[in-house]
């Protein structure tokens, strides 16, 4: 058997596990659903503004360790709380510390990074996104954020933008051959709706702006990444397994 072979095996191992172990929790029906778009599939995690409280971001368990993984977020809720979704929420260090801003509880765990750099968190523009200040809901660029300070009760910056005021990011080509499963967030004009998106296959990152863009309605849209994105959504009886993640976002709500 290939190498090629062997990975394939293992990744349809882990969706049919997950999908077994989502099947046996409770979930927040409604909260994600399967949509076509272009040709291609994809899982769309619709959070309202009435919802931002309960949007959280996750990094460290109270001992400091990594979570990593859904089942430690699963396991750090309080025995009345569930798990709406969750997906991970940014590019992160081998030690799985945050690329950029991340905000969560009141903590921040990394710096604003404006300058540009290497691989797709400094494709410029990059940017942030926030949820409940002015609005509950926004994806800022990462320059006009440091200039604004905006309040966040939440932040995470990733990179590249996907879409920036209604245009897509200007190194997206529409006959790229790069191509992998792609995970983001995009907000509605009015701030009231976010939309976390992961494709079901490879698209190319105009493929996945072009969702937010001219699908979803965002006037503003930020990558989180690509071959290592994952999701979780119980109510799509799914929990995808693989590589550890750092900052991770999800919705909770009541059991």
């Amino acid at each position: 058997m290939t190498a090629r072979m062997t990975s394939r095996l293992k990744r349809r191992l882990g969706l049919a596990i997950g999908a077994l172990i989502a099947m046996t929790l409770p979930a927040m029906a409604g909260v994600c659903e399967k949509r076509q778009f272009d040709g291609k599939g994809y899982v769309i995690c619709t959070v309202e503004a009435a919802q931002e409280p309960n949007l959280q971001l996750w990094l460290n368990d109270p001992d400091g360790k990594v979570m990593g993984d859904f089942t430690a977020v699963r396991r750090s809720l309080a025995p009345d709380e569930v798990l709406g979704f969750a997906m991970n929420a940014g590019m992160y260090h081998p030690d799985y510390r945050p690329v950029g801003l991340y905000i969560s509880k009141g903590r921040q765990e990394g710096d604003l990074v404006t300058a540009g750099g290497g691989g797709n968190f400094g494709l410029l523009p990059n940017g942030v996104f926030c949820t409940g200040g002015a609005r509950p809901f926004q994806v800022i660029e990462s320059r006009a954020f440091q200039k604004a300070q905006p309040e966040c009760r939440l932040a995470t910056q990733s990179g590249p933008m996907l879409v920036i005021d209604g245009e897509l990011h200007p190194r997206f080509l529409p006959d790229s051959d790069s191509r992998y499963i792609r995970n983001g967030v995009g907000v509605s004009p009015d701030g009231q709706t976010a939309w976390f998106a992961i494709s079901d296959r490879s698209v190319t990152f105009h493929e996945f702006g072009r969702l937010f863009r001219d699908e979803l309605g965002a006037r503003d849209a930020l990558y989180f990444d690509g071959s290592i994105s994952r999701l979780y959504a119980p109510d799509l009886n799914r929990a995808d397994f693989g590589r550890r993640l750092g900052p991770i976002i999800g919705l909770t709500g009541q059991n």
